[in-house]
């Protein structure tokens, strides 16, 4: 049986980040991810999308923003499950969890972190009989290697943030990108619309709106779309990619029978102290986690593992207080509220 500190289900952003707090801690974290590579969505939907919003950084590709993470935390590690399922978790009478994965792998710690994002999910498809025999024959769901799109044909369509963006980033990658809605306004960033607005003024974005996309075809593999206006008129299109991007069907799997308090497919936790769930020594932290105000933003994920690890720390060492430093006073190593000190500390006390 592995033993950690901190039993850190999910590899995403917001649970790598939390291993780097932990760290500074000196309180060590095993993580524990479906996905057999850790990123979370990051790697699993969207490695080459850039992200705006995180702080230092005017724009990041969301692997680069990983192999980053990776990067920050290795001083400190972190042993990882990967591929594997957490099913159960367990609490022993002295306050201890057992994490039990699908693999048989077992995890104690003194505490554990659901750090799960969306948790499972599955894509929003759109109601065309025949459209699951042209998936990954020109079907996708998913743009996780943009490169195998030059030079080609490419449909996508929705209205939210995803179209949009993969619509500005692929119509300088394919020989054709034309964008699909059903509706003239969109959901999406201001920004990104106009951004779309100006690439199809400079003929480089195909905008179909407002349009659906009613029929597949193509004798081995996808060949032509069938596009419907609104009112009836049809049209036909060359496409070698169709890409319907109108989002995820979240589910949180076996973390909705551990007995946590649920709401709307999201952990309840309290957000005025530490995100904790309603068992004590149980996280939640990132996408997975509900409570009033709540912004599911990788930054606030950030905020959210900070004040978790710190939590963690206080119920680890009740009897010694954690001074705050900054690392730009104590640096990584020189944080005086290690392990072996803290532990000195308990032990003088008693």
């Amino acid at each position: 049986m592995h033993q950690t500190d901190i039993i850190i289900i999910g590899a995403g952003p917001t649970g790598l980040f939390a291993v780097f707090e932990a760290g500074l801690l000196r309180l060590k974290c095993h993580l524990i991810d479906t996905l057999p590579q850790v990123g979370g969505q990051l790697v699993e939907l969207y490695p080459k999308k850039p992200i705006f919003d995180i702080p230092g950084y005017p724009s990041v590709e969301a692997s680069e923003l990983v192999d980053n993470l990776m990067e920050q935390i290795k001083q400190f590690q972190p042993q990882f499950a990967l591929g594997e399922t957490a099913m159960t978790i367990d609490k022993n009478d002295d306050g201890t969890f057992v994490v039990t994965t699908d693999k048989g792998t077992q995890v104690k710690g003194k505490a554990v972190a659901i750090a799960g994002g969306l948790g499972t999910f599955e894509p929003r498809k759109p109601e065309l009989t025949n459209i699951e025999f042209y998936e990954n024959k020109g079907v996708e769901y998913f743009v996780k290697q943009p490169e195998r799109y030059a030079g080609k044909h490419v449909v996508i369509a929705g209205g939210g943030d995803s179209a949009l963006d993969w619509s500005i980033y692929l119509a300088e990658v394919a020989a054709s990108l034309t964008l699909v809605h059903r509706r003239n306004e969109f959901r999406g960033a201001l920004a990104s619309v106009e951004k779309v607005k100006a690439l199809k003024e400079a003929g480089k974005i195909n905008l179909k709106t407002p349009y659906e996309v009613v029929g597949l075809a193509g004798d081995e593999k996808l060949e032509h779309l069938i596009l419907e206006k609104d009112g009836g008129e049809r049209e036909t299109i060359a496409a070698d990619y169709f890409i319907p991007l109108f989002g995820l069907t979240p589910k949180l799997g076996p973390i909705a029978t551990w007995g946590l308090e649920i709401e709307k497919n999201a952990i309840k936790v309290n957000n005025a102290l530490d995100y904790q769930t309603n068992i004590e020594g149980i996280y939640a932290i990132g996408d997975v986690n509900t409570y009033p105000g709540k912004l599911k933003l990788i930054l606030c994920g950030f905020h959210e593992a900070t004040l978790m690890c710190q939590s963690v720390y206080n119920r680890l060492f009740p009897n010694r207080k954690y001074v705050l430093k900054y690392t730009t006073v104590a640096g990584v190593d020189g944080f005086d509220g290690s392990r072996k000190e803290a532990e000195k500390a308990v032990v003088k006390s008693i």
